[in-house]
């Protein structure tokens, strides 16, 4: 209890100096200058970041595609993803969507007794489909500005909302409690880090033009598909365009 205390307190001291510190800044204003501040800043981490992955986390994760099979590759994925899908119940509940948190409360379930701990994922075979929360999307639906987009070292593209999720998110990730100290902590999230990486190496060739704008665009239309559920703006959709039903 002290620790669920101690967590709601923080959101509540931290929401308001989210507010504030948005700078009504609209990152839904792709490649606008006005959502990216910070870039000068911004670029030199991400530069950092670039030079880690470059001699360090790409070729583990090469390494680690080379030498793990597909199926305990795809198992890897699965776990985690099946514990990522409790810090989504928790969520869920949080944005009022009690009909969401049941069917993924019934997906952990499934997963983690007929999936054998979530290694396999037999829940979208039985029509339970993956949807992932975070504690940044709360805050987005609770009202709380995005603030400046941001790079942060090591863990890449966030803004000051979604910063402040990752922190709180740690705190609703299952592993925390079940891991006996930091270090064990830190060892489970380094395996989901590499699995996650190694199944980025097929979307490298995707990166077109500046690779810093590309990423950054990117990263922003995905929390704003995320935020709305997937319900974006269509241009296409104006009545204008009525006369072209027929093509």
């Amino acid at each position: 209890m002290l620790k669920i205390t101690i967590r709601f307190l923080f959101v509540c001291l931290l929401c308001p100096f989210l507010s504030n510190a948005s700078t009504n800044v609209d990152v839904i204003a792709y490649g606008q200058e006005e959502a990216d501040p910070w870039e000068s800043f911004n670029r030199s981490v991400f530069s950092f970041n670039e030079t880690l992955d470059q001699y360090i986390f790409r070729p583990v994760a090469v390494g680690y595609k080379a030498v793990m099979p597909s199926i305990v590759d795809k198992g890897v994925t699965n776990f985690f993803g099946n514990i990522a899908d409790v810090v989504s119940i928790s969520n869920s509940l949080f944005q009022a969507k009690g009909g969401q948190a049941i069917e993924l409360t019934t997906r952990v379930m499934f997963n983690t007794t007929f999936g054998v701990f979530g290694f396999f994922d037999v829940s979208t075979s039985f029509g339970l489909q993956k949807k992932k929360e975070d504690f940044g999307q709360t805050l987005a639906v609770w009202g709380v500005d995005s603030g400046p987009y941001m790079v942060l070292p090591f863990l890449g593209p966030s803004t000051i909302r979604d910063t402040s999720g990752i922190v709180v998110d740690v705190f609703l990730d299952p592993q925390f409690y079940q891991s006996d100290s930091l270090g064990v902590f830190v060892a489970k999230k380094t395996i989901w880090f590499i699995d996650f990486r190694a199944d980025l190496l097929a979307s490298e060739n995707l990166i077109m033009g500046d690779k810093y704008t590309f990423i950054r665009n990117a990263y922003l239309q995905h929390r704003d598909f995320m935020i709305n559920d997937g319900v974006v703006d269509d241009p296409f959709a104006d009545e204008s365009f009525e006369d072209f039903d027929d093509f």
